[in-house]
């Protein structure tokens, strides 16, 4: 007796081997032209699937999920994400994620793009005493804000490169966490961006979160600090961070992720301090490889019956 297989419509394109996989396990719908979906595409995919399996790129909001059919069962979100969705991919990206958030800690402090750019252009004309001088990581303060998996990831490569690690969570982390880390925790965030050489955001995007970092609590940095972001756009007031660069109240930034993405204010381009990368913290082999094995994992588990591994649950979050 065969077992009915659930339809699952993916959004975007997938690594080859999850869309096999997905082919073989489920009624699998794919998107062969890997063409962000419109609004009303979204629309029609709620009404036919019964698994929609999103990327980033989807607002799946709850005008859309309210406007489904009966049949839609189940959001697989296909990335770490927390906004309006069933299940979604956690920590096969935490390594990556803080890989990339210490490469711009690095890039912006040793101006290592700026220097890059220069070579490219034929303007190196050789090595002088003063020219291109960054500043070192040895024994600066890095405030790391929202210690989970990635902020623990990222303060313990920082660790390793001389960094003292400072943080702002919702609660400390355990005492052998902290004593590995050698982290000190900050109950109060704006006391903590006043003393930090470097920040990082590493929290998620809520309604709490949203402009975590405002006009107001830029101005706390220190005008030497560097400001990075692997996180999510929406944390950063970004005009007001434009702002702040053109002002040189802030010394560099470091952006993976963008507020209104992929569309980037322009007062944050074209400054020689400011390294803008286009959403690289997942983008390995290996981590889109094992976020696919995971959203196959969560509908798979679902299909059977069971409650899938990585639910979201909003009082959770």
């Amino acid at each position: 007796m065969s077992v009915r297989k659930l339809k699952v419509v993916l959004t975007r394109r997938l690594p080859d081997a999850v869309e096999t996989r997905m082919r073989e396990l489920f009624d699998a719908e794919l998107n062969l032209k890997d063409q962000p979906m419109d609004r009303a595409a979204l629309e029609a995919a709620v009404q036919r699937a019964e698994v929609l399996a999103p990327t980033i790129t989807d607002l799946i909001d709850a005008d859309l999920i309210n406007g489904a059919g009966e049949q839609l069962k189940m959001i697989a979100n296909f990335g770490a994400g927390v906004d309006h969705i069933d299940t979604n991919t956690p920590g096969v990206l935490t390594e990556d994620t803080a890989d990339l958030a210490m490469s711009l800690i690095l890039a912006v402090s040793r101006r290592i793009v700026e220097g890059a750019q220069v070579v490219a252009e034929g303007r190196f004309e050789g090595w002088t005493p003063t020219w291109m001088c960054g500043r070192k990581l040895w024994g600066k303060r890095l405030g790391i804000v929202g210690m989970g998996r990635i902020g623990q990831a990222l303060a313990r490569r920082a660790k390793a490169f001389g960094l003292q690690v400072h943080y702002h969570n919702r609660k400390p982390v355990s005492d052998l966490i902290a004593e590995e880390l050698g982290a000190t925790y900050w109950d109060d965030l704006d006391q903590m961006l006043a003393r930090m050489d470097i920040v990082s955001l590493n929290c998620p995007a809520t309604r709490e979160t949203h402009h975590l970092l405002s006009a107001e609590r830029l101005a706390r940095l220190q005008p030497h600090a560097i400001l990075i972001n692997t996180a999510r756009g929406e944390l950063i007031d970004e005009a007001a961070l434009a702002q702040a660069v053109a002002a040189r109240a802030i010394a560099g930034v470091g952006l993976d992720v963008f507020e209104h993405e992929p569309a980037i204010h322009p007062g944050l381009m074209g400054h020689p301090n400011v390294v803008l990368l286009p959403h690289l913290g997942s983008a390995t082999l290996e981590a889109r490889q094992d976020m696919g094995d995971r959203v196959i994992a969560n509908v798979m588990t679902f299909q059977n019956g069971h409650r899938p591994p990585d639910r979201v649950i909003p009082a959770m979050l």
